[in-house]
This record gives structure tokens, sequence and C-alpha cells, in this order.
């Protein structure tokens, strides 16, 4: 059967040739159904996964045991990759919220690789320098924005700009990714509804306003 080709969108965009053929070469693949669970915050942490089709959402729990969805990785995508730096338990869970096609890298193989081509270091620390700036800007805005705004971002960030501007989650999925109650998220969505900037349906919005969503989105700019 013919291997799949890697994306080249997100990190993988960027990634070296050498990455990428150790992606073709060395990695397995992994399919999951809409609702598997890839690996649970705790479990044990041996290997790093990219993307070739599908989304996973990556999300944790509270002390209290609520859910915070933190992202939805899309094709091209790596994760997983505190693992190749210090194997150990996961630090978030990884489910997949459509059917998904992903390719796997063991801990051992990848250290095996990294003796014999040491430039592929440059990938795992490029890597690792994107995840914490990415957390960082998530503490950041978690702390410091009001819940529209950070809705607004999330709006658009979960809708490429090249898309149809349809997002398939419900009031209370929103409402886990900003880490607001569902009560608060509803209210804010019909009143964009009312302004125009989007239409909501039982299964989802629709985006009608990117531009006027993106003004939302960054306040310091109106």
């Amino acid at each position: 059967m013919a291997v799949a080709p890697l994306p080249a969108s997100s990190f993988l965009s960027g990634a070296s040739d050498r990455l990428r053929a150790m992606l073709d070469s060395q990695a397995t693949d992994v399919r999951l159904e809409t609702g598997d669970v890839l690996f649970e915050r705790g479990d044990e942490g041996d290997a790093l996964y990219a993307i070739i089709s599908g989304a996973l959402e990556i999300s944790t729990l509270s002390a209290a045991g609520r859910k915070l969805s933190l992202d939805m990785m899309r094709p091209g995508a790596i994760f997983g990759e505190i693992a190749m730096f210090d194997p150990g338990e996961r630090t978030a869970t990884a489910m997949a919220a459509e059917p998904s096609h992903l390719r796997r890298l063991r801990h051992r193989d990848v250290l095996a690789q990294l003796t014999r081509h040491p430039e592929l270091a440059g990938d795992m620390l490029k890597l690792a320098g994107q995840r914490m700036r990415w957390m960082n800007t998530q503490l950041n805005e978690q702390v410091f924005l009001p819940m529209p705004v950070r809705l607004a971002r999330k709006l658009l960030y979960l809708t490429p700009a090249d898309g149809n501007g349809q997002l398939s989650l419900s009031q209370s999925e929103l409402a886990e990714f900003v880490g607001a109650t569902r009560e608060a998220v509803s209210k804010t969505l019909s009143n964009w509804r009312k302004a125009g900037l989007i239409e909501i349906s039982r299964g989802g919005l629709l985006l009608k306003d990117r531009g006027g969503l993106a003004v939302l989105a960054d306040p310091e700019g109106i």
C-alpha cells in the first residue's frame, strides 16, 4: 500500500528533509476514529506524532475536574515532543476530533537517528521552542484577556481564513476552549449573531464577518 505523503503545512512546512525522511522511514501509522483517545494525561509518554490527516483535540483537566481544551491540531502538526526530551507522564490528553491518520515515532528511534544525524537536533529544538512560545501565549491570554476577546481569537484560530467559516463545535465545547461557562459563551455568541458576525446552528456556527471578529480579537487596535 502506498505511503500517504506528509503534509506541507504547519510545523512540517519548515521541517528539514532529514526529519521528513525519518517520518517516512521510521514512523508507524496510527489511525483513529472520531472520539478515540490517543493518550490521556498521566499516561507514559514514549513517542511523538505527526498528523497526516484529520484533527486532534488536546485537553487537560483542572484540579476540580473541569475540562479545558488547549488546542485543535491539524495536518502538518507534530505533538508529544516532550517525550523526546523527558520521557514520563503525558501532560495532556489527545483525542481524535474526526477520523485521523497519524505517524508515530518512538523515543528510542529518534535518539538513534539523532546519534547518526546530529542535525536533527535543530528540528527538535525548533519544535520545543514553538511549543514554549505557544504555551506562554495561552497562559497570558487566559490570565489577562477578557472572555469575549479569547473567544473571538479562538473562533478565528479554529476556522482557517481559506476555509468556509464553518465550525462544528457546540457552545459547551467552545466554553472548554476559552475556560468559561457555557452560559457566558452563549450570551456572547448571541450578541455577535445579532451584530451579523456569525450564524448559530444546532451543529455549530458559521463565521460571516471575519474582519469584525478580528477587531474584537485585537482590542488594543480599536
